[in-house]
Formats: C-alpha cells, structure tokens, sequence
C-alpha cells in the first residue's frame, strides 16, 4: 500500500463510505466523485485532512483538491475501497443526476467552450501584444510613435500576428463551437468542421461588413433562387448562430442514422445531414441566432454604458466569483464573444480580470499573515500565483472559501474596481487572458484606466483580508488544528498556544468508567482497523466523559456532543469520539460541558451522555480514547481489559 493509506481510509469514510460512491476518478490535481447522497460527505473533515487542499461541487461533481501527487493518492483510495476505476466521462454521466437543470444547461455550455480554451487564450494574447506593436504611441524620441511605425520589423511582426488572430476569433470560433457541439453529441466531428466553415466562407459577406452593406453589396452577396431570395451572410465570430447550426444538424444526423440502411448510410447520412444542416443554418437559425445575440449584447451592453453602468459594475464585480463556484461564469465567455463581434470590444471581461486579482491579492493578504505556517503556505503560494494568471479555483476553494472572509473580501475588492473599470469604459478587444496579465487584452486608450482598476483590486481584498485576519489572529496561528471523524462543526482554535504550563505525568487515564476492550474489537471498521491511531475501547457503565490529562480543548463538536480532541503539553493529540454513528443524533442527549480552545485537567468533566437514548437510537455507546499523535511521547502502553474507571485507571502509558 501506499504512503496515502491512512489519508485514503479517511477520505473513503468522510465520503460516505464505498456504498455512497457512484464514480470516481482524478485530473491533474483534484479527486472527482460521483456520489449516490453528496449531503453524506462531510467536508469539513474532509479538508482538515492533511493531504487536502480544498474541495468544491461543480457540475454534480465533489471535487478534492489534492495536488500534484492526486495520481498516486487515488491509487491508494481504489486500492483501499474497492471502487472500480472510472473515466471522467464515467463520472460526469453519473453526476448528471446530482445537478438541476440550470446546473445541466451550463454543465453542457462548459464543456462546449472548455475545449476552445487553449485557443481563446493564445488569440487573447496575440491580440494584447498587437496592442504593444501597433496600437501604444508611447515610443519613439517623442513617445508618440508605436513600435511598428518605428521599425519595418515591428510592422512585419504586427502584421503577421493578425494571422493567428483572426483564425481564432473571427473564424475559428464558430467552426470550434460547432465541432465541439458535434463532438458532445456523438456526431462526426469533421462534418461539424465543415459545417462551421461553411458560416465563415470567404464567399459570405462579412460579418463586419454587413452593418454598412450597401445595396450594391447585397446584389453581389444574395442567393436567387427565383421564388425567393436569401442574403449571403458571414457568421465570423458569432455564437449563437453555430450552437444552433451544429445542434439541428446533430440531429438531423442522428435522424438520417436510425432511418438509413447499413448499407448505404455511408453514402446518404453525411450528404443528408450536412445539406440540410447548411440550408437551416443559413436560411432559419442562422438569422435567428444572429438577431438573439444581437438582443443580448445590446442589453448587456446597455448595462456596461447606460445611466447605470456604476450599479451594473458594482453588481457584476461582486457576484462573479460566486458564479464560479456553481459554474454560471461559462456563460460570459458567449455574452463577451458577442460584444467582441457587435462593438469591437469588450467592457465585461477586464471585471472578469480584475475579480481573478482581487481573489488572488485576497491570499496574499492570507500568506503574509500565515508565513510561519509551512502547511499553509503550500497552499497559499501557488494559489496566489495561478490566480493572478488567471486560474482562480485553487485559491477560491483552497484558501478563500475555507475562512470565508479572504472571499467577501476579495468580492468587495472586485466590486469597487468594477466600479472604476465601467465608469472610465474600460475595454478589452479580446478575451481569455485574466489575472495580472489582462492588461494585455486592454485598448490602449484604457491602459491606464485599467492599471488602476487593478491596483483597487490589489490593495482592497490585501487590506480588508490582512486586517480581519489579524483581528481574527491569524497570523498567531488560530486554525483548524484537528478534527473528529464525523460531524459538521469544526470551528477554529488556537493551533499555537502555549501549552509550557500543563503537567505531563506520562499517562492518559480513562475517558469514561466502563470495562476496556483492545481497539480492534470495537464496531467501527477506522478505529478497530488502527488508522487512526493507538487506543482503547471502553464500553460504559455510566455516561460522563473526563479529561484523561491537562490538555487544551481543540476540538469540541458542541452541535452534536459526541467528540472531543485534546493536545497535551508534549505535543500529543488525544481523540474522543462517544459512541458509534452517534452524529446521527444531531446532540440528541449529549451535553457539553467545555469549550473549544479551553484548558482542561485531568479529571474535569468534558460530556456527559444518555445512554438509554443511544440504545433507543439503536447505536453503539462505545467510547474510544485514541492517541492520533504521538508527540514527543515514546512507546505506547495500554490497558485493553479489564474495569477502568473515569479520571483514574491508567488506560495509556508513554
């Protein structure tokens, strides 16, 4: 088995167990699941887990942010439960059932635009250095002049970029939408290819052009057809136009399929499907398309640069990271395609750019205040870094998310830099280049503009999160220090206070009066297996837990009662956990009787349990006192049998 064997076991609990899990698989960093009841999972748990980074739900997917080494962590996980090993595709299709259909319709829009990501990117920059060549005159002996009007080579450079350019966004993008609908779809990709060309041939008038097409133009660019006439309309850049061509022509294919003999299918679907799917793309929702996109750009763009715009940017700043998490944000990527092709630019993607800096300024803030904390820091680092290239998920659901406030205020941060960013009409003539460098993607007119957009975006959520922070004392180390296996409350605890004043007398006494049993003959397969730690199991006589020594509080599920954890002065962890599935009580005769961060000695009363009501409840009231950690301590001695009671008999000894 593999160095991830306990972290495995942990996780397959906190999932919910092999009988919970639909589907897994992995990516390059993160654990996806398909689970049967995803309220089963219990994520705080899961992320207090040290192997885990962070965990969100996109897409009916539970997604564990594990890391680089997330290959060799689910080879252990498959090993340890059993679950056959499952292909992504495996796994969306057995998450489908988690999601509503607003979650599907956007699901669908993701993974047609996901493929075209890489594209998107490449064109956004290859338009932002065109912007440095041919459209900054801050050059030359008077700062006037831009780098291709000083230089031929400069010029040839600008010139040749355009290439790349417009093969991604003004024609690879409707053959890209259309082959990548055709692919979803179980289509022929090459007849989405060729469908997606034919809106973009050089024999249509362009689409730019057609704003100003005078009726010479139309005499040149209109099919006759005698009984009616049809304008040879060019489809560059457009979106709408190609998902509905590529979704008619999918089916249309899937038609002509299931009425065509075997024979001759070769011959008759793809001429069929292909004539026709052309005539409606041209004739029927290519106009249609066209007049709908038309509609939303033009409200969208009302909101951007009408008497509201400040509002519009307020809201839009604010709520964009939320969209993210449920995955609504894919569809601004049509809605700034649109504008693109309508306006020549765009004003909604610089917020998009200016939201991804405000989260990563957000973790900075969270790493200048955690920079003794080496665990933390793994995390912090490269959030903030891939967030500021635009890749926001690692530091929203790594760090952000996980305290809460770094994400509201980075939201407030992205909120009034959208404010500046719609009130100057900040531009962009590209998108898919975020973070730090989107300033690349800017018109040069709005540079300036958008520099300062960006330097709000920096030192608001740097501020707002550094000074709650240290409010909170995070900089002195109050975290998530341990957790209980079971649960929905862990709240933060004091991870380094001094613990110099508790005595250590070598030995843990028992929790609770009962009669001792070695671990692995109590009910729960974790605790008896070992992976959690050294231990015993007492079956109790009576219903008072204690403190086994001076320890501090670290854990206290004071929702549910049923688990304590405790730190010793020489660094060993001590886990109580009352009773077997006892969360299920919900506290239901639990009382507790301290706080999380309090100090204890031993002997003090810590929870009091009903056993008749555990036993109507039809649970087990077992008690486990399990060492998780060692400390400084040396060998482990323990009491498996006999009578033990509370607060006296040895049960540990170090």
């Amino acid at each position: 088995m593999g160095k991830y064997e306990h972290d495995a076991r942990e996780m397959l609990k906190l999932v919910g167990g092999r009988e919970n899990i639909v589907a897994v698989t992995h990516c390059m960093t993160r654990m996806r699941f398909a689970l049967a009841d995803p309220s089963k999972a219990d994520v705080p748990a899961i992320e207090a887990l040290p192997v885990v980074k962070g965990s969100f739900t996109q897409a009916g997917q539970f997604q564990i942010i594990i890391g680089n080494d997330v290959a060799d962590f689910y080879d252990d996980f498959v090993a340890i439960s059993g679950v056959s090993e499952a292909s992504k595709a495996d796994v969306k299709a057995a998450a489908v059932g988690n999601q509503n259909p607003l979650q599907k319709a956007m699901g669908a829009i993701a993974e047609v635009f996901a493929p075209l990501i890489p594209a998107i990117i490449t064109g956004g920059l290859i338009l932002g250095f065109r912007n440095v060549l041919g459209d900054m005159p801050y050059f030359g002996p008077d700062g006037t002049q831009t780098l291709a009007s000083l230089s031929q080579f400069w010029t040839g450079v600008y010139s040749f970029l355009w290439l790349i350019g417009e093969a991604v966004f003004h024609l690879g993008i409707p053959v890209g939408i259309c082959w990548s609908i055709t692919k979803k779809m179980g289509g022929t990709p090459m007849l989405g290819i060729v469908l997606g060309l034919t809106l973009v041939s050089s024999q249509l008038m362009n689409a730019y052009a057609v704003p100003s097409a005078t009726a010479a133009d139309w005499a040149t660019h209109t099919w006759d057809f005698g009984f009616a006439q049809v304008h040879m309309i060019g489809y560059q850049a457009q979106v709408l136009p190609a998902i509905l061509a590529a979704i008619c022509f999918n089916y249309y294919e899937r038609f002509f399929k299931k009425i065509t003999p075997t024979v001759v299918q070769m011959i008759v679907v793809p001429f069929c499907s292909l004539l026709l799917g052309v005539m409606t793309a041209h004739f029927i929702v290519g106009p249609i398309g066209w007049a709908i996109g038309a509609a939303i750009g033009n409200i969208v763009n009302l909101g951007i640069t009408g008497p509201f715009r400040v509002l519009f940017g307020a809201i839009f700043g604010a709520v964009y990271a939320p969209l993210v998490i449920t995955g609504l944000h894919h569809m601004t990527n049509a809605v700034d395609l649109q504008l693109i092709a309508d306006y020549g630019g765009t004003m909604l993607w610089p917020m998009i750019a200016l939201s991804n800096i405000a989260q990563g300024s957000a973790v900075v803030a969270m790493s200048v205040l955690q920079k003794k904390d080496d665990k933390a820091q793994q995390v912090n680092i490269p959030s903030f870094i891939s967030c500021y290239l635009g890749v926001t998920e690692p530091a929203m659901f790594g760090v952000n998310l996980k305290y809460t406030f770094p994400f509201i205020c980075a939201m407030i941060g992205s909120s009034l830099a959208a404010i500046v960013c719609t009130a100057t009409g900040t531009t962009a003539n590209a998108i898919g280049v975020g973070g730090l460098p989107g300033i690349l993607s800017i018109q040069p007119a709005y540079i300036a503009s958008f520099a300062i957009c960006m330097l709000i975006a920096v030192v608001v959520p740097f501020t707002l999160t550094f000074v709650i922070g240290k409010r909170k004392g995070i900089d002195k180390g109050v975290g998530v220090e341990n957790v209980s296996l079971e649960g929905n409350e862990i709240a933060a605890i004091p991870a380094a206070q001094d613990l110099s004043s508790l005595s250590v007398d070598g030995t843990l006494r028992a929790v609770v009066t009962g009669t001792a049993v070695p671990l692995s003959e109590v009910e729960d397969q974790v605790f008896a297996s070992g992976a959690m730690g050294k231990g015993v199991g007492i079956r109790p006589t009576e219903g008072e837990v204690v403190a086994p020594a001076d320890a501090l509080v670290t854990v206290m599920m004071a929702e549910t009662g049923h688990a304590v954890g405790l730190k010793l002065g020489n660094g060993m962890e001590v886990l109580i956990h009352v009773g077997i599935d006892t969360v299920e009580m919900n506290g239901d005769g639990f009382e507790v009787h301290v706080r999380q961060g309090q100090l204890v000695h031993a002997g003090d009363p810590l929870v009091s349990f009903d056993r008749a009501k555990i036993a109507a409840a039809g649970k087990k009231d077992t008690v486990m006192e399990i060492v998780t950690e060692p400390g400084e301590a040396g060998e482990l001695t323990l009491t498996e049998s006999g009578s033990v009671r509370a607060g006296k008999t040895p049960v540990v000894k170090f």
